[in-house]
């Protein structure tokens, strides 16, 4: 990767095409088989079972996460692995670089993971395997194995000079300047690096001084996730999390130099068992969108609370969301700050992308708690917005059942039905929506009316069209088009 082929804060294309669910479904069979085994520290038959989910999945940093975090344990954390293990993995590294030459990326992976298994902190099979992620467009991945990278030599300057570029291209700045800041000390006359610094200081100058976008999707339900670059979130997270932080367990009021990051820390130190602590200071590298440091703060909570426990699964699942939604918020920006076709298709790809994980997380939630409605709604809205109308209906009809979101549930029915056609059932379930918002002025009840009155005009039910359109117009008369569609029925009425 070249600092010509990438522009700085805009991040790549989304990564390779979903698996189906019931790959999904088999491959969380094995790795949830790899996890009881290393909870066993039958370390090498979980390393087969994780080794297996990462080459199908290359983008799954759960998978991936445990997959090290296994290795890690085998060799008590010695960071040279097995015994002669510099001369073993080579053939590994030249099998990886022969099937990443002829884009066989399953066989290049697989080589990877085989020469990782004896060596973990080998520099230059994670810069490789690196490489294999970001062709096949898995930047989480490719930024995870960097960083594992530099927790293996800190000071290597390819690999910092490349954790710099792909750090830049994810609009984490800081910790780009800190990779680069490195590469110029261990060579000072490094333009590149001199460049690099300059840039990234009026990029990270840009973001901070308001251009960021507020990404809520107006059908996205009222929990914030979407504004996940939003400054005014950021702010308050942070002191939110500095109240929070100020005295942990074995801290005193003294300690008023410390950061919360130290305090935290220094808490961890105090007692290294205690879950919370380690959530602690994940939340706030998350609050600063580091979130590879977040990762790195759960998987050391893993070790203390084992791999069952469902919070941490949980929080590990919504840095998957997070970081999904601050990529969009940096394409949204960059294409606001500078508009172009191909700007506005990376916005495009990354809200897809978004979404598929978001789909694959809450599909996942599901089958662990079959009963939650709100998980199953969640869930339907993403197979909606993925297309996948058909497979949205059951869902979105069961989640019917909680009486707090029904005008929602009716109007996204609505509109699923109309998708694929089935008029009758899209009307009945707008007006059954405009029903449950009687008495609220809300955009449920208002976008209701529009959809029933639009689709009631196409269907040339002029009397039923013209009824919630002059309703919605007495609400709100600069609602969409609405007064331009009141004026269509009087002419199809005249043309009669």
């Amino acid at each position: 990767m070249t600092a010509e082929h990438q522009s700085p804060g805009v991040p790549a294309g989304p990564g390779p095409v979903p698996l189906s669910a019931a790959s999904r479904q088999r491959l969380q069979k094995v790795f949830e088989h790899g996890q009881r085994c290393a909870e066993k520290n039958d370390f090498d038959y979980a390393n087969q079972l994780f080794t297996q989910c990462v080459v199908e999945d290359p983008g799954n940093l759960t998978y991936l996460q445990s997959f090290f975090t296994n290795l890690y344990k085998k060799y008590n954390d010695n960071k040279k692995g097995a015994k002669l293990a510099r001369l073993k993995t080579k053939s590994y590294r030249s099998a990886l670089s022969k099937a990443a030459g002829k884009g066989n990326w399953e066989a290049a992976v697989q080589a990877g993971c085989k020469g990782l298994r004896l060596n973990p902190w080998d520099v230059p099979t994670l810069l490789a395997m690196a490489d294999a992620c970001e062709q096949l467009q898995a930047d989480e991945s490719q930024l995870f194995f960097l960083r594992s990278a530099l927790d293996a030599d800190l000071q290597h300057v390819e690999v910092n000079r490349t954790a710099g570029l792909t750090l830049q291209r994810m609009g984490q700045f800081d910790q780009a300047i800190a990779c680069w800041q490195r590469v110029r000390r261990a060579q000072p006359h490094d333009e590149e690096a001199r460049q690099a610094i300059a840039g990234l200081s009026v990029e990270k100058t840009i973001q901070e001084g308001g251009y960021e976008s507020t990404l809520r999707d107006p059908s996205a339900p009222g929990d914030g996730r979407r504004s996940a670059n939003e400054g005014a979130e950021q702010h308050a997270g942070r002191d939110s999390v500095a109240r929070h932080s100020q005295h942990p367990p074995g801290q005193g009021p003294s300690d008023t130099t410390l950061t919360p990051e130290e305090r935290v820390r220094e808490a961890i130190r105090s007692d290294p068992t205690k879950v919370e602590n380690y959530f602690r200071l994940a939340d706030i590298y998350l609050h600063e969108h580091r979130f590879d440091d977040a990762e790195q703060a759960l998987g050391r909570s893993q070790q203390v609370a084992g791999t069952g426990h469902l919070e941490l699964l949980e929080r590990l699942e919504n840095i998957q969301i997070r970081r999904a939604g601050h990529q969009l918020a940096i394409a949204e920006q960059q294409h606001q700050f500078k508009a172009s076709e191909e700007s506005q298709q990376l916005v495009s790809q990354w809200r897809q992308q978004a979404n598929q994980i978001e789909l694959e997380i809450y599909a996942a939630r599901t089958d662990r708690d079959p009963e939650n409605l709100q998980i199953k709604f969640e869930l339907g809205l993403r197979l909606k917005r993925a297309g996948k109308t058909k497979e949205a209906i059951p869902l979105l009809q069961t989640s019917r059942g909680d009486p707090k979101r029904a005008a929602t549930v009716l109007l996204e029915l609505g509109e699923c039905f109309q998708k694929i056609e089935q008029y009758k059932l899209a009307i009945s379930h707008y007006e059954q929506a405009i029903e449950a918002c009687e008495g609220q002025d809300s955009e449920t009840g208002r976008l209701s009316l529009y959809r029933a009155g639009v689709l009631s005009t196409g269907l040339r039910e002029l009397d039923r069209a013209e009824q919630h359109l002059t309703e919605l117009a007495g609400l709100d008369y600069g609602y969409r088009d609405v007064a331009e569609r009141l004026d269509k029925i009087t002419q199809l009425r005249n043309s009669e």
